[in-house]
């Protein structure tokens, strides 16, 4: 018979084993749980636990930037372990807030969101942050425009013609801009059309 003692469970592995799924909430189609429960769950299980919001050195705010965007530093101690989190200030689309439109609204529900990703470092409610990150930082996929071939003597080119006459003070240079958003023109279109710019202008 083994006298192999049973290994005690890690502070990280009796924190992941907290039950949460009473305190789940959804937005959307993100399934979270609040930071004020996910605090009350720690300082239950662990009633030492302490939360550091960091502060800037030389500004003394409680958020940082780059020059462009923001972030906020968030720290939380439990059983004489740190885990930091940062987290960007972000939108309800989860898109960066340019620092200019960021305000203290913005940067407190960012430093509550922080706090409980910090919190879910040392294993409450981790699980619900699986994926989270690639949510987030997924690169948008760029819608690609289909161009219209425009050809000369079409229901289109009457269209473009019309569109020169009313603009006849812009360039060739900007009026071929503007239409390449829409169109793929022809070399033969482009030779009408610059004939009639130069027609129209006379």
């Amino acid at each position: 018979m083994s006298n192999t003692k049973p290994r005690a469970k890690s502070a990280y592995e009796t924190l992941k084993s907290v039950e949460v799924k009473g305190l789940i909430e959804k937005k959307g189609a993100q399934s979270y749980i609040s930071w004020a429960s996910a605090w009350d769950l720690l300082k239950t299980n662990c009633s030492d636990a302490q939360r550091i919001v960091y502060e800037h050195d030389h500004t003394g705010m409680n958020y940082f930037t780059d020059g462009r965007t923001c972030y906020v530093k968030v720290g939380i101690i439990a059983n004489g372990v740190e885990h930091i989190d940062y987290l960007p200030i972000m939108d309800f689309r989860n898109n960066a807030i340019p620092v200019e439109k960021v305000n203290m609204f913005d940067v407190n529900k960012t430093i509550q969101r922080s706090t409980a990703k910090a919190i879910a470092m040392h294993g409450i409610g981790l699980s619900l942050w699986t994926g989270e990150d690639l949510s987030i930082e997924a690169p948008k996929e760029v819608e690609e425009k289909k161009l219209v071939t425009l050809e000369v003597n079409t229901p289109n080119w009457e269209k473009v013609l019309a569109y020169v006459a009313n603009n006849n003070t812009k360039t060739l240079a900007q009026i071929g801009k503007e239409l390449s958003q829409k169109y793929l023109v022809t070399a033969s279109a482009k030779k009408e059309l610059g004939a009639y710019i130069k027609a129209i202008k006379k």
